[in-house]
């Protein structure tokens, strides 16, 4: 419960901002923790915040997004072959090349506006080598009218989120841990 209530506590600290930046760009490279709790405790210490946390979590996210996407590129030549070999085949591995192909902007979409893992799908971007400018646009885009749309809802009921925050902070966040592992799974069976 620490945890829970240092968050509370110092949403309203001016760091408050600069840990937003800080966590959803580690959400988008290797944390499992959805960046919505990041996002609604400094709104919901202090509405007027809302904007510059909707613009450091979007760009904490694109810098993020970026590095899992240089990730999977540079690491595809080691990583990469040794995850198709042990995980996958190289048919399948050609299919999924195919789909960002066909599917790119709808898979951008889907990862960067959904519960899906963001950062295994930047991965896979790099490892399949898409359109980087096309991939930071979009994830772009979407990230921030996802972190909107939150920041929206939280600013408008911002009383009640305070105590749903302080009642239920656990239950949402393991309940985001386990609809991001639950993503990562669908997305490894496809």
């Amino acid at each position: 419960m620490k945890i829970k209530t240092w968050l509370i506590q110092n949403s309203s600290h001016p760091a408050a901002l600069a840990a937003v930046f800080f966590l959803t760009l580690c959400e988008s490279v290797f944390l499992f923790i959805p960046p919505e709790v990041f996002i609604a405790p400094p709104i919901v210490s202090d509405k007027k915040k809302a904007i510059p946390v909707v613009i450091l979590a979007s760009l904490g996210s694109l810098i993020g997004g970026a590095i899992s996407y240089l990730i999977g590129m540079f690491l595809y030549n080691s990583i990469g072959i040794w995850l198709i070999e042990n995980f996958s085949t190289p048919e399948k591995f050609q299919a999924a090349q195919g789909m960002f192909v066909v599917y790119g902007f709808l898979i951008i979409f889907i990862a960067a506006f959904t519960p899906v893992p963001f950062k295994l799908l930047a991965m896979a971007a790099g490892f399949v080598s898409f359109n980087p400018w096309l991939f930071l646009g979009i994830s772009g885009i979407f990230r921030a009218a996802r972190f909107a749309m939150v920041a929206a809802v939280v600013y408008k009921y911002q009383k009640g989120f305070r105590e749903l925050l302080e009642k239920y902070f656990w239950w949402a966040v393991w309940l985001g841990i386990v609809v991001a592992i639950l993503g990562a799974f669908v997305l490894s069976i496809m």
